[in-house]
């Protein structure tokens, strides 16, 4: 009797310790200084040091500014997984300090991940860099420094096509359109201009404000020196038609 409780013991013993663990390659990440409005991403690795699958049931940001990723297909003993969290930096200048927790059935259910960094804005940042990062960024160079649409009825949405040709050595990559009037967006995403290639790319225009207009628009990218600024000019009218009746005696009749 005393070996099969004994027997019995063994086998619980051992079912508790057949589970999957989690052994972390670095559980926190120092971006150091990056530019505001950079996507800045790091992938936290880990390996299944256990004796079981592990499935990872969730990861959880401690803000609404970074988003977190992760292997999905459980990881056998021995395999290599990711979490990965990628920060939002746009508009967030400063000193950051983040948290992703991992929710597993690994045997610590819950695992906590830190990330750091200092966001600079983009004249700070571009205070900090060597000549040769420069050299080595992407450049975005503008075919015209203004677009004007002419005479253009207020509640129409023409498009502006602007050519754009990258002079540096990486591929140019085109993020963000901002404007003052908030009338200015990409038609569609624009795909990123391989070194020494030109692109065009469309910019839809909104203002509902009559008159003369003139915008300034900054087009943001990867491109080290900085956004570039196009000037979009238009003279929104409320009705491009002339108006077929005319007001005689308080009667409305057809021109003759």
């Amino acid at each position: 009797m005393r070996f099969f409780v004994t027997l019995l013991l063994s086998l619980l013993a051992l079912g508790a310790r057949a589970q999957g663990v989690l052994s972390f390659e670095s559980t926190d990440h120092d971006f150091g200084k990056i530019a505001e409005g950079t996507q800045a991403t790091y992938e936290f690795r880990f390996r299944n040091t256990g004796n079981q699958p592990i499935v990872i049931a969730s990861a959880q940001a401690s803000c609404g500014c970074t988003t977190p990723d992760w292997t999905k297909a459980p990881i056998q003993p021995g395999h290599m997984g990711m979490v990965k969290a990628v920060y939002n930096s746009a508009g967030r200048p400063g000193v950051f300090a983040k948290s992703v927790t991992v929710m597993s059935n690994a045997t610590e259910g819950s695992k906590v991940l830190s990330l750091k960094g200092t966001v600079l804005t983009a004249d700070e940042y571009r205070a900090t860099l060597t000549p040769a990062a420069l050299a080595a960024s992407p450049r975005l160079v503008l075919e015209r420094p203004a677009y004007d649409f002419g005479r253009i009825e207020a509640g129409q949405s023409p498009v502006a096509r602007i050519g754009i040709k990258n002079t540096g050595p990486k591929d140019l990559v085109l993020t963000t359109v901002t404007s003052g009037c908030y009338c200015v967006g990409y038609r569609q995403a624009p795909a990123p201009i391989k070194p020494g290639q030109s692109a065009v790319v469309e910019l839809v225009y909104s203002n509902r404000q009559l008159g003369a207009r003139t915008d300034e628009v900054k087009l943001a990218s990867n491109d080290l020196h900085g956004d570039a600024k196009l000037t979009l000019k238009a003279d929104v009218v409320k009705d491009l038609v002339a108006p077929s009746l005319v007001k005689e005696a308080s009667a409305s009749v057809p021109f003759k």
